[in-house]
């Protein structure tokens, strides 16, 4: 070797450990920084849980807009929520603009693809209106007048985290929103927040069971004691899972939560797939019937569905027992899309109809037996977005009711992991480590902010249509693209689909009359 390569060879040997010593001397104390900054902010679970290498996911996320293109799937093409529809829900949550650029990136001519009637003279801003509140359960005791048509959908306390169950309730009071318990029983973090709550009653009875796990009339009373607690609803089937019961892993079954439900710590909490004690409609208006006289609250049901049977079976049995007292105060329809934190996946893929089939057929159905206005209609199962939500409402549905949109509020970044007490964002875990990465305080905020901002665009969609409100939408304000790429609307589309499918009856061309106010029993 010359002296002149020596010496190059000794200079990049220099230049070598000098770069060593300043990422030494700056580097290492900037990743403490970055560790310590992490673990004591309370904004980003991801940060919390994974102190400087969570910070990694904001850097790839925010990469993955210029290589998305080449490398992976375009926004539209995820599963089950696609980024389009996450990130929608992450900036409304975060109270960020969700304005976009350019021009739509979804197909507007795929069959299925639902566009709303801009009116040539839209609703102008300063008249406008806000929805009336509705009432629900009108002959009960205690009927409950509900104020926001976008509301908690069930999230169990025991299949979420106590800290994502605070968030949640907490949120919904500032929203002013119902929360759905969930089949899991009434924990004490669903009172924390002091917001309107739904009970729902799954299979196994759990919160309001006796020791034989019958349902129990004390046990309800001491449930419907709670002033917060405004309703109740008997869960027949879930949409991811149509025929099977709740399933909670034992790892998820703690201590506090075996107490909450009634069950052994630590063991499968695994229910019925059915109600034993309901096996034809008229036990089920009586099981309604006794919740609603027992509680003085109302009381309605919850299913999904693969056929129009049920329903004729349901109505005929309301209209020849008496409209009044029989008929369920409201009906819950979930979607064969819907989620759950398990289910067996033949269940999960194939089992039910689609919320986008059963919610028009439904409503035409009760308008057809007369009782509609008696019984309020909720649209669950995949509805996240403002137009997902206008569409309920245009179709005929009182109110929207979603949980996964609420866990994406909550920071879900659909890890996929709810059934394994390994959530990285700590809200379907009862990991102590991953649960203190999910701030109560912070996640509250963003649940509220997501309800505010989902109801403020579906208002600027009505008002684009030319009506004063969300719920003055009707079919006739939306088409839908058929499998010839032309698009019909909504009204005509669901009357034709109604007149080839003999199961349902015909729908009306004039779209879901309005709600008309009942008297309310003094």
């Amino acid at each position: 070797m010359t002296d002149d390569g020596l010496s190059l060879w000794i200079l990049g040997l220099q230049l070598f450990a000098a770069g060593i010593l300043a990422v030494l001397i700056i580097g290492v104390p900037a990743l403490v920084w970055m560790y310590v900054a992490d673990i004591r902010q309370r904004r980003h679970a991801i940060r919390r849980n994974y102190p400087v290498i969570g910070r990694f996911r904001y850097l790839l996320e925010h990469l993955g807009s210029f290589l998305r293109q080449y490398f992976y799937a375009f926004d539209r093409e995820e599963k089950p929520f696609n980024r389009a529809q996450r990130t929608w829900v992450y900036r409304a949550a975060k109270n960020q603009d969700s304005t976009l650029a350019f021009g739509s990136t979804l197909d507007l001519a795929a069959p299925g693809a639902v566009l709303f009637v801009p009116d040539v003279f839209p609703t102008l801003e300063e008249d406008a209106v806000d929805d009336a509140p509705l009432v629900i359960g009108p002959f009960c005791a205690q009927p409950f007048t509900a104020n926001s048509f976008f509301n908690i959908s069930a999230l169990s306390y025991g299949a979420i985290s106590r800290v994502a169950t605070l968030a949640l309730a907490r949120g919904a009071a500032r929203a002013g929103c119902w929360l759905n318990t969930g089949e899991g029983g009434l924990a004490p973090y669903h009172l924390d927040g002091g917001c309107d709550l739904v009970f729902q009653i799954g299979t196994a009875k759990y919160g309001v069971r006796d020791a034989l796990g019958q349902l129990s009339d004390e046990r309800l009373r001491a449930v419907a004691a709670h002033p917060q607690v405004r309703m109740f609803e008997l869960k027949l089937s879930q949409g991811a899972k149509p025929g099977k019961g709740g399933i909670l892993p034992g790892i998820k079954v703690t201590e506090e939560v075996a107490r909450i439900r009634g069950i052994p710590i630590g063991e499968d909490s695994i229910s019925p797939n059915g109600h034993p004690d309901i096996r034809d409609v008229g036990q089920l208006l009586d099981c309604l019937d006794r919740i609603r006289t027992v509680t003085g609250k109302p009381a309605g049901f919850k299913l999904v569905i693969g056929g129009g049977d049920f329903f004729d079976a349901l109505c005929q049995t309301i209209l020849a027992r008496g409209m009044a007292r029989w008929a369920p105060d409201f009906i819950t329809l979930d979607s064969g899309d819907g989620g759950s934190g398990a289910a067996p996946q033949s269940l999960l893929d194939h089992a039910g109809l689609s919320i986008r089939e059963t919610l028009p057929a439904v409503v035409d159905k009760l308008i057809a037996y007369g009782l509609r206005d008696r019984i309020r209609v909720i649209a669950a199962g995949k509805l996240i977005t403002p137009v997902d939500v206008a569409w309920a409402l245009a179709v005929g549905a009182d109110f929207v009711n979603s949980a996964r949109g609420f866990m994406f509020a909550l920071g879900c970044i659909q890890a996929m992991q709810c059934n394994r007490n390994t959530c990285p964002t700590g809200i379907t875990t009862h990991d102590p480590h991953l649960q203190k990465g999910l701030d109560p305080a912070d996640k509250a905020l963003r649940v509220a902010h997501y309800v505010e901002n989902l109801r403020k665009e579906v208002g600027v969609i009505a008002h684009s249509c030319g009506v004063e409100s969300p719920r003055a939408l009707r079919r006739h304000h939306a088409r839908i693209v058929t499998e010839f790429g032309q698009s019909e609307p909504l009204d005509r589309y669901y009357a034709k689909a109604a007149a080839q499918n003999p199961v349902f009856a015909p729908a009306s061309d004039q779209g879901v009359p309005p709600v008309r106010p009942l008297a309310i029993r003094e």
